[in-house]
């Protein structure tokens, strides 16, 4: 799966029920998640790991859908442009 497709799905499963909440509270619950995963890192719990980072990335996806960014683009703009990979 292509980044453009899971922001995608992350919209279309998550969007109407973000927007709802709201961009602070969205937020605020990706960094629950950051949380979980810094527990899970602390602990070297690798099954759990694997499980919260999925979790903060689907978090935000959510709030850059929230925010109508488009993470891969936003990501080669920092990214693989200052590396000169584009």
């Amino acid at each position: 799966m292509e980044l453009k497709e899971a922001q995608d799905l992350i919209r279309r499963m998550y969007y109407e029920r973000d927007h709802a909440r709201g961009l602070f509270a969205t937020f605020t619950w990706f960094v629950e998640e950051v949380g979980e995963l810094a527990r899970a890192i602390l602990e070297m719990d690798k099954p759990n790991m694997r499980e919260e980072i999925a979790d903060v990335f689907a978090w935000l996806l959510s709030i850059a859908n929230l925010l109508n960014i488009d993470l891969e683009e936003a990501f080669k703009a920092k990214y693989a442009r200052a590396n000169g990979s584009l």
